[in-house]
């Protein structure tokens, strides 16, 4: 058999010749994207009736040379990618899940005015558990990254760089609604803050506008939680407290350090070229992308081929990312794809995880209160059936998880404060509820 090298160019009409064939064609183009251009000759011809059809990417004069040159760039980026990594390591004990989303917000922190938003960074642990040493570390290696305690408004707005806010408790108390309204706006790019400064002149003292921008990388931790509003702007790690010494007797000498010498004199600015600095035009691209997909009276799949970040794009496609959420990680996936593809898959899958991980967190919350609401609209406080209860709840709510059961049930009960009492019978186990307690509580939420 014959090979037949087939341009994209080409692909509308052969998949026109063979429409069964079009699943299996595009899994193949995918494949020889997946590994460069022009690589043919180590993938298999592709075979439609007898003929050998291998597609081809056809490749621009000088796509090549940038190409090579790019991809030295990025190794550069992927080499302090790995030594924030080892740094990392050295210092702080986390989930290994976590370091490589660490380590590229600190990376995306020197690009961070390049993207329209920038997730704030949120760890989230019990006393002792070293989230004050990781915050000083992620700030350190940060651009122009500095440590507070406490927060004004003021500070927020008229400084600059990176900042980290440790023992974040104080925001929800009154008198800090200011702080609270620019800490929701700082993620996004645009928002600016407008005060009124003297100004003294030979006329006499005016009075002029003097505006600030907002939008800033910020990192915080703290023990008891953030609410709402915030934690939507946030990517949250839950930190639990290590006990290897190898880590927790280690001492921080961060300017003393050499790899961390050699990851704050890295030259992030000469690195624009081969990464983000073009991020306004990827991002009308992935619009235009958006666009293309969802429009069900597109048939041109080849265009949709030629994007420039195709396989980063039908990835996050594919994801279950979307709305805030993909607001938040689409800066990070570009970046993270730019550094290395390997990373890109470790941080995709990752930010999958935890937005399926909060929506089964905001499931539950909404359940709690659905369930508070449910008893307390129930008659008369006796004793009662747990799995009856569980049912007639279910059937109210219309939910069937593997995981929302009766073993849940009591779980929650116990949680709210909404068991007077329990005892097991040979049959199951029976309840009495605080009917009052729970009256009291849905006003609370209404």
């Amino acid at each position: 058999m014959g090979k037949c090298y087939v341009s994209f160019g080409e692909y509308q009409r052969v998949v026109e010749k063979f429409p069964e064939k079009k699943e299996a064609i595009d899994s193949f183009i995918e494949a020889i994207r997946e590994r460069g251009i022009d690589k043919e000759v180590s993938i298999p011809c592709h075979s439609i009736n007898n003929e050998n059809i291998l597609f081809k990417i056809e490749t621009p004069l000088g796509v090549e040379e940038e190409k090579q040159e790019e991809t030295k760039e990025n190794e550069e980026l992927f080499k302090v990618y790995n030594l924030i990594i080892e740094v990392l390591k050295n210092y702080v004990d986390i989930e290994e899940k976590y370091y490589p989303l660490v380590a590229v917000w600190i990376i995306g922190t020197y690009y961070h005015r390049d993207f329209p938003t920038y997730p704030y960074l949120y760890f989230n642990a019990m006393k002792g558990s070293g989230k004050s040493r990781l915050m000083r570390l992620v700030t350190y290696l940060s651009k122009d990254g500095s440590m507070l305690n406490s927060l004004t408004d003021a500070v927020l707005f008229r400084t600059i760089g990176t900042l980290g806010i440790d023992e974040f408790e104080s925001v929800d108390k009154k008198g800090k609604e200011t702080l609270k309204e620019l800490l929701n706006s700082a993620y996004k790019k645009g928002i600016k803050v407008k005060r009124m400064r003297k100004v003294k002149s030979k006329e006499g003292e005016n009075q002029e506008v003097e505006e600030f921008d907002v939008y800033r990388p910020i990192v915080m931790a703290n023990i008891a939680g953030i609410n709402d509003v915030l934690s939507d702007r946030c990517l949250s790690l839950v930190l639990e407290k290590s006990n290897n010494p190898k880590i927790t007797k280690k001492v921080e000498i961060y300017e003393n350090d050499t790899k961390i010498k050699k990851i704050k004199e890295f030259p992030f600015e000469s690195c624009r070229e081969c990464s983000v600095d073009a991020a306004v035009e990827v991002y009308k691209e992935w619009n235009d992308y958006v666009d293309k997909v969802y429009n069900t009276n597109y048939t041109n799949y080849t265009e949709i081929q030629h994007y420039t970040n195709y396989t980063l794009f039908s990835e996050v496609i594919k994801s279950e990312i979307d709305g805030r959420s993909l607001e938040l990680t689409i800066p990070l996936l570009f970046l993270a794809k730019e550094i290395n593809s390997e990373v890109f898959r470790k941080i995709i899958d990752l930010f999958q995880e935890m937005i399926s991980e909060k929506k089964k967190e905001d499931i539950v919350e909404s359940l709690d209160i659905s369930l508070i609401d449910f008893i307390s609209q129930t008659p008369v406080s006796k004793w009662i059936s747990l799995t009856d209860f569980f049912r007639d709840f279910q059937n109210s709510i219309q939910l069937n998880e593997e995981w929302f059961n009766t073993k849940w049930m009591g779980k929650a009960l116990k949680r709210l404060g909404l068991l007077k009492d329990k005892k097991r019978m040979n049959y199951g186990i029976l309840v009495i509820l605080d009917i009052e307690k729970a009256q009291e509580k849905i006003k609370m939420f209404r």
